[in-house]
């Protein structure tokens, strides 16, 4: 091979890889992010009292954060960690960071929810048990609630939340008691997501 054309190939070679380094730069900054945004469980005070006097617990596990406030009650934020969702036609789902665990201090029992979500399908907060793979229905948004949209942000805000018919059938079970019931009022609820 001459000298001018091994130039030339060597050449040719140095364009294709930069080309494609170029290109792979270009796709690497047009993916998409990630969602972003939180789920906010607030536990009233009067819910809290009457868990408390029945010997229940819920705690809330990273990567969730708690806040307490003595006129709405005990705030539990969820960070938004992935999924695809649209509030006003009732579709997708959201994965949630953090885990809850659901204590009975009288009969020494618990269980541990995982892989949080809000499912806009079912119009539910779901949770996978720990020992499980199946999600759990556990909390019900409603009364009057507000759904709204502002470019890639949607909010929506839920002045009831209740758990669960299912759900309050599972925990009793697993837990050993009677406590949880459907429909049962338990606070409010807000939530947004941006992606």
């Amino acid at each position: 091979m001459s000298r001018i054309t091994a130039r030339f190939l060597a050449g040719g070679v140095a364009v294709v890889l930069a080309a494609t380094a170029f290109s792979s730069a270009a796709v690497a900054d047009t993916a998409p992010a990630a969602p972003t945004g939180s789920a906010v469980v607030t536990e009233s005070n009067a819910f809290l009292q009457s868990a408390a006097a029945s010997g229940v617990v819920i705690v809330p596990l990273p990567n969730a954060s708690v806040s307490y406030d003595g006129t709405t009650g005990l705030a539990t934020s969820l960070p938004v960690t992935g999924g695809s969702i649209n509030l006003k036609s009732y579709y997708g789902n959201a994965s949630l960071d953090g885990s809850l665990l659901f204590v009975d201090l009288q009969t020494g029992r618990s269980v541990l929810f995982k892989q949080l979500a809000f499912s806009a399908d079912r119009w539910r907060i779901t949770g996978v048990p720990a020992d499980g793979t199946d999600p759990v229905s556990l909390l019900k948004p409603g009364g009057t609630v507000a759904a709204s949209q502002s470019g890639t942000t949607q909010n929506l805000t839920a002045d009831n939340l209740t758990v669960d018919a299912n759900g309050a059938k599972y925990l009793d079970a697993q837990l050993n008691t009677t406590f949880f019931t459907g429909g049962q009022k338990v606070g409010s609820f807000t939530f947004s997501f941006t992606g």
